[in-house]
Order: C-alpha cells, then sequence, then structure tokens
C-alpha cells in the first residue's frame, strides 16, 4: 500500500516536471552552438551588414554594418483580415494587424500587430543580389516609388494588387508587386524584371525576416517558443533559437524550403517556390536584432528579356488547417512537442467536437467524457483494487500493530493477505499512469491550439486559453482531489498521511497559472472517477 501511494505522487510530480522540463527546453540555459557543419561561422550567408551574399561567386553588397530602419513613403493597404503598412524604402512589409484577432478580451477594438518597424522590431525584408560587376539590382536599401499610398479590397474584389517601381542603371527596372487575397494572410510577392540594356542581367532573390529579440516571458508554466524555424529537405521544423543565431551564422541548403519567426499562435513565414534549393542563412545584427532568411538561385535576363520570381509570404495565426495547404511542413509550427502523436488526435476529436456543438468550453467537457470511456474498463480495474485495499484496511492496520518492530515480518503478511484476498497492491495506480502522457499532449494542445484562445466558456471563463481570472476551477479541482482522497484507503503511515493532505493544496496551487480549459478538463476527470469510484465502491460493500 505505502508502494502504490508512493508510485502515485511520484506519477503526478513526473506530470509537472515533464510540462516544466518542455518549458525550460525554450526557456531555460541553452546549449552549446551546433558544431561547425549544421552552423557555419567560417562561411556565413551574409555579408558585413544586412543585406545576404549570393554565395561564393556574388559580390558583396555594401550595407551598414548596424542599420537603422530608414523610412521613405508609407502605403497602407486593408483588406477584410489584415491592415498592413508597406514603406518605399526597400519595399518592405514593416507593419501588419490581425484585424481578427483582439490583442485580449478586454480590448477587442485593438488588434494584434504582428509586425512592426518599431519598439520589438518584426520586417519582412525582401530584395535582389546582383551577381557579376556592374550589374545593379533593388535590394531593401533600394527606394522604389508607388502610384498610390492607400490601397482598399472593396466588396466584389478578391484581391488587391500593390507594384512597386524600381529604375536602374544599364535598362534594368524591377517591379516589386505584392498582392492580397481576400480571407488569406498569404500576401504573394513577386519581382518582375525588365531588361531593356546591351547586357544580361545576372542575380538573385531573397527573402528574410528582420526581428529583435523579445524580453524574456515571466509567464509561469505558459511559456512558449519564439524564435526562428527552418524547414527544406532532410531539415525537417529545425528551430535556430536567438542565442544560435547570435554565436553562429547559418548557412545550409534546403531543397524545397521555408523560413520563418514564431511566436505564441501567430507565425511569419517566407515561402519561396518549392521546387527550387535555397540557401538558409542567419546573422546577429547587433543591438537585439537577427536576420533568418533564404537566398534562392542565380538567374539571368537576357537583353530584351524579361523574367518573373514569385514567392508567398504567410503572416498570420497558426491555424493548422490552412498552414497544412500553404507549405509543406508549415503546420508543424504549431508545436505539440514530444508527445504530437496524441496531441494531434486529440485536436482533431476536439475540433470534430466543436463543429457539432459550437463552444469549445463545452467541446472538451465531451472530449473528457470520450476519453473516460475509453479507459472505463481500466479504471474500473483499478477501482476495484482500491476498494477492496478499503476494505481489508482494518486487517493491514492489524498486521501493522502486530508486527510493528519487524518490518520483514510484516511486509510478509502483508503480501500474504494481498494473495489470499487476491489484490494487486499496484492496482490503483493505472488510472493516473495511463492518463499521464494525456495529459500533458492536452496541455500542450491547448496551450498552442490559435484556435482555443480567447474562447469563451460560460459565465467569466471568456478564454479557455488563459488562467481563470477568479480561481474557481483550480478550485473546484483541489476539493475534488480531496473528495478522492476520502474515497481512497487512508495510509496507514501518518506521514503519508500528511503528505496526501498537503498534494491537493499543492496542485490547486499549481493549477491556478494553468490554461482555464486545461483546468476544466482536469475537473471534470476527476468528477467522473468521483462517479465511478463511488458507485464501485458501493456495489462492493453491496456484495
Amino acid at each position: 500500500m505505502d508502494f502504490q501511494r508512493l508510485i502515485l505522487i511520484a506519477a503526478l510530480s513526473f506530470t509537472l516536471f515533464m510540462i516544466w522540463k518542455a518549458w525550460e527546453e525554450d526557456y531555460g540555459p541553452k546549449p552549446v552552438a551546433p558544431a561547425p557543419s549544421a552552423m557555419a561561422p567560417a562561411a556565413p550567408a551574409v555579408s558585413g551588414g544586412d543585406v545576404p551574399q549570393a554565395g561564393a561567386a556574388a559580390t558583396p553588397v555594401e550595407a551598414p554594418a548596424a542599420p537603422g530602419l530608414n523610412s521613405a513613403q508609407r502605403i497602407q493597404v486593408v483588406t477584410d483580415v489584415v491592415r498592413a503598412e508597406l514603406d518605399t524604402y526597400g519595399g518592405d512589409l514593416r507593419q501588419l494587424y490581425l484585424l481578427a484577432y483582439p490583442v485580449s478580451v478586454d480590448e477587442p477594438q485593438k488588434p494584434v500587430e504582428l509586425l512592426r518597424d518599431k519598439g520589438e522590431v518584426f520586417v519582412a525584408q525582401t530584395g535582389l543580389l546582383p551577381q557579376g560587376q556592374g550589374i545593379a539590382a533593388p535590394d531593401h536599401h533600394a527606394t522604389f516609388t508607388a502610384d498610390r499610398t492607400e490601397y482598399r479590397l472593396e466588396p466584389g474584389q478578391e484581391q488587391v494588387e500593390v507594384r512597386l517601381h524600381w529604375s536602374g542603371p544599364n535598362g534594368v527596372s524591377v517591379d516589386k508587386i505584392y498582392t492580397f487575397h481576400r480571407g488569406s494572410y498569404v500576401v504573394d510577392v513577386s519581382y518582375e524584371i525588365r531588361n531593356s540594356g546591351k547586357a544580361e542581367w545576372r542575380g538573385h532573390a531573397y527573402h528574410q525576416w528582420l526581428r529583435a529579440e523579445p524580453p524574456e516571458q515571466s509567464a509561469f508554466f505558459v511559456a512558449t517558443y519564439t524564435g526562428g524555424v527552418i524547414h527544406g529537405g532532410e531539415t525537417k521544423y529545425e528551430k535556430i533559437d536567438f542565442d544560435q543565431m547570435r554565436e553562429a551564422n547559418l548557412s545550409r541548403d534546403l531543397p524545397g524550403a521555408w523560413a520563418a519567426m514564431i511566436q505564441h499562435y501567430f507565425v511569419g513565414a517566407w515561402i519561396p517556390p518549392q521546387e527550387t534549393t535555397q540557401n538558409a542563412y542567419s546573422k546577429s545584427l547587433g543591438d537585439n536584432r537577427y536576420i533568418l532568411g533564404l537566398v534562392g538561385p542565380a538567374v539571368s535576363v537576357a537583353p530584351g528579356q524579361s523574367l518573373t520570381l514569385p514567392s508567398r509570404l504567410y503572416a498570420g495565426p497558426k491555424v493548422q488547417d490552412t498552414l497544412e495547404k500553404v507549405a509543406p511542413g508549415l503546420e508543424l509550427t504549431v508545436d505539440y512537442g514530444w508527445l504530437t502523436f496524441i496531441a494531434k488526435p486529440l485536436w482533431w476529436m476536439l475540433d470534430w467536437i466543436h463543429k457539432l456543438i459550437g463552444n469549445w468550453g463545452w467541446a472538451i467537457i465531451v472530449l473528457t467524457i470520450l476519453i473516460k470511456l475509453a479507459f472505463y474498463k481500466l479504471s474500473e480495474t483499478s477501482y476495484k483494487s482500491m476498494a477492496h485495499m478499503r476494505k481489508v484496511q482494518p486487517k493491514m492496520v492489524a498486521i501493522k500493530e502486530r508486527y510493528e518492530d519487524d518490518r520483514q515480518k510484516m511486509n510478509e503478511a502483508m503480501m500474504k493477505l494481498y494473495r489470499e484476498e487476491k489484490i494487486n497492491p499496484l492496482g490503483g495506480c493505472l488510472p493516473i499512469l495511463v492518463q499521464i502522457p494525456v495529459f500533458i499532449a492536452l496541455y500542450w494542445m491547448l496551450l498552442e491550439t490559435v484556435e482555443l484562445r480567447q474562447a469563451p466558456w460560460i459565465l467569466w471563463i471568456n478564454d479557455l486559453s488563459s488562467m481563470d481570472p477568479y480561481y474557481v476551477l483550480p478550485i473546484i479541482m483541489g476539493v475534488s482531489m480531496l473528495v478522492q482522497q476520502k474515497l481512497n484507503p487512508t495510509p496507514m503511515d501518518p506521514i503519508q498521511a500528511k503528505v496526501f493532505m498537503i498534494l491537493p493544496v499543492v496542485f490547486t496551487v499549481f493549477f491556478i497559472w494553468f490554461p482555464a480549459g486545461l483546468v476544466l478538463y482536469w475537473v471534470v476527470n476527476n468528477l467522473l472517477s468521483i462517479a465511478q469510484q463511488w458507485y464501485i465502491i458501493r456495489k462492493l460493500e453491496k456484495a
């Protein structure tokens, strides 16, 4: 019996430890940078400034050693889902507001500002790199011209196009075209290169993110990864955090690549044509600013010819169904950790239930009931074992009193009693042990899934992804743990009895900081367990 309870304590502690460990991987002390083969400072993909090189054969482009974000003319674009600002200096996407995603439930009129060029900088940059002497190309320090300063997606329109123009020497001109689509966070970004000169134009396109490292999060058990991610070829969703960018420059060729900066609920990703091989690069610019990007293969435009270089940008919420359609592997930015194989099926079930019910809180309750039904027989066996232990507890107390000074004989007598009563002393551990991976998977699913962000349930629970503001659910959970303890046999060891009395208080404090949706799952699960256990105890008592 003592051993059984020790396992239960260890199981509950392990649950919290694994959540803490996953949190610590993103926000704890960082490991030493990878070997030069993965992060190659000897062959950096960027020059001394913030403009990349196009490989060893390229001529480096001059850029400031500590670049600032200069500005020329601002161009505002409004669609049904975003409000964006472009700058003719570089033709960059400088600001992006997500109109359907308020900052908080208390500020419904204030949309999330995903991209910004002030404060905690997060900007989408792109440009062309010349290859060879005497060739000019507009990088993200070039100045473009525009016909208008305001664009709006009007009723009946499916897209709005913003065309920026650059004219260079030797008869080469470039149009940089942004195409925003109705109901979409995908922006088509393309270059139209026209060569009216007498010499061939050669160069590369590059796409990069400029981002400042955000302040370290102080949220207890709810911090998520913010940083870079690359994907392509044999590199399947590799995180490139700010420490890695600071310690060494990344340079790696990736077929079918994309490069992204991700944060809680949202992602910005550059997606060049997937049939090309891109050189992924990173660089620390100092002043807490970092670059992660891709340089494409060399292209050429003969005199009298033109060429279009397409690419796509995704800047928006991490909605899994959408991300799967945008680029291969982009849905992996919804990071469920090492229990993804459990979390994804749980998410599919929860999403399906929500489509039927229309409320995420009730969907969590229905999912909890389904999980409980799936484990019903296993739980029944375990609760029967615990009920038998409760029934023979007077005999166990007598054995303890009889062999109080001889622990070996006491253990032998206990084992004999277990055999005679056909009791498995470890049987009561199984429900909690089985639920541990489900609990951890649910934790990350509820924490990472943007669909549950600011999702209301009932009454005061207006955001299932945040903590209960009045601590009602954690307190109910703590009380339910106390009730469960009353249904279990009382520990014979007084120290263990005190530990088990303290556990509900400890877990109540921990759960105060957990998302309300997760606490709701645990409360409903506890209530169902109490009902099942009470029924089994009464049934055995009548037998």
